[in-house]
């Protein structure tokens, strides 16, 4: 009888435990209370202004370093130096293209070499979130290869960046027991509580794209970060070396007229139709149409000084092009730009040549916009709309009411603009 009961017990625990394993509610919580607030950058943002940043209550920046296995993010440089000078931890991100496990040893290669020299404060991120067509099983093999090159070639510790479908339905469980978690949910954490994923906690979390801090144009990526986002030692990343050469890149929008093509828009900027493609989410480069606007990388570079909280970039002169317009887009003078450029004569000035145009008097460098004259004399500044931008945030800046940009411009739709559209104010 004794037996029997014994059995009996056995029995009803063996089954009280299979009934909570398989009906669980998995929680998605913070791995600790969350203190740190952050933001994530990209050449999207342009050139952010730190010192206001940081006095904005900003402790923690990420960087875009890299994209793919030749991509350097074009204002990586100079977001790392001005970050670092304003006193706010830093860390970077590469976002993954690879389709194989091969592809992500290069890109975690690349990405190494790229950041390679810099002392990041938290743990260097993986942002891969546009498969391809990969199935999971490989998906989960790109990943896993990236993130121990990665973490061989640095000798830092790394996490995940993804949203909340991915860590559900993709990352798989091995993943998620082996790395961390940066979240990308745009709501109150809070609400995550009873939320099943292949992690039960998370060290990061975005909550918005739509975060507007001071000291940066249009809108940015918020976070909320535990302390347990930074590395657990700090110290110089490894020299790495790359095989493939590091094209510095930067962003210009063009936009699609009657009779383009792909191939020749490439020739014009010196780059690929295949990178056009990709970068902009082309399925078929035999068709684009007039009005689309295309993302295009040039071989332009944005570098940076040693100058707390200000800046410089490199500028391109283009046709028509004077350097009374390029100063006054910039808000600096004629005079600073011939100094640092060792220009002989001011009027003179060629397509394609370089200007090194920097800020000389520890203010902050104006948004790049364009400056044209009319042929009745009139200054008029032609607006290029960054990611984020509104119209009543452009007739703010410049002073002049919603109503004028949608009548100059020939706007139908107020709410309607898009990145790389050119305001005439």
């Amino acid at each position: 009888m004794k037996i029997l009961k014994n059995i009996f017990i056995y029995s009803v625990i063996v089954t009280l435990l299979f009934f909570i394993n398989t009906s669980m509610v998995y929680a998605l919580t913070p791995i600790s209370e969350p203190e740190y607030q952050g933001i994530d950058v990209s050449d999207w943002q342009g050139y952010i202004d730190y010192s206001r940043v940081r006095a904005s209550g900003i402790e923690i920046v990420y960087i875009k370093a890299s994209q793919g296995n030749n991509i350097k993010d074009p204002y990586f440089d100079i977001n790392y130096e001005n970050a670092k000078a304003n006193g706010l931890k830093v860390g970077f991100y590469h976002f993954l293209t690879a389709t194989n496990t091969a592809e992500a040893e290069q890109e975690a290669r690349f990405f190494s070499s790229v950041i390679a020299g810099k002392i990041p404060d938290c743990k260097l991120a993986m942002d891969y979130e546009v498969f391809g067509g990969v199935s999971v099983a490989e998906i989960n093999n790109i990943a896993q290869v990236f993130l121990e090159s990665v973490r061989r070639l640095t000798n830092k510790e790394v996490i995940i960046y993804s949203d909340l479908s991915n860590s559900r339905d993709t990352f798989s469980r091995e993943l998620a027991e082996s790395y961390p978690l940066w979240i990308a949910y745009y709501g109150d954490y809070r609400q995550l509580e009873n939320i099943e994923t292949n992690w039960q906690t998370w060290q990061g979390q975005q909550y918005t794209d739509r975060g507007v801090v001071p000291g940066i144009s249009g809108n940015v990526d918020r976070d909320i970060y535990t302390r347990e986002i930074f590395l657990g030692e700090t110290s110089q990343l490894p020299q790495v070396d790359n095989n493939d050469e590091t094209i510095n890149t930067q962003s210009i929008f063009y936009t699609v007229q009657s009779g383009d093509t792909l191939s020749e828009i490439a020739q014009m900027y010196g780059t690929t139709v295949q990178e056009i493609a990709s970068i902009n989410n082309i399925a078929n480069p035999n068709l684009i149409f007039p009005g689309q606007v295309l993302r295009i990388l040039t071989n332009s570079t944005v570098n940076g000084n040693e100058t707390r909280g200000a800046g410089s970039i490199t500028y391109t002169v283009r046709r028509g092009d004077t350097l009374s317009q390029i100063a006054a887009a910039y808000g600096v003078t004629v005079a600073s730009i011939v100094e640092i450029n060792n220009i002989q004569n001011p009027n003179l000035i060629f397509p394609g040549q370089k200007l090194r145009i920097t800020d000389s008097s520890n203010t902050t460098l104006n948004q790049p916009v364009e400056q044209t004259v009319s042929n009745t004399n009139t200054t008029r500044f032609t607006y290029i709309v960054r990611r984020g931008d509104t119209l009543s945030q452009i007739a703010r800046l410049y002073g002049v009411s919603v109503q004028y940009l949608v009548r100059v411009n020939n706007i139908s739709n107020p709410n309607l603009i898009f990145p790389g559209q050119r305001i005439r104010i």
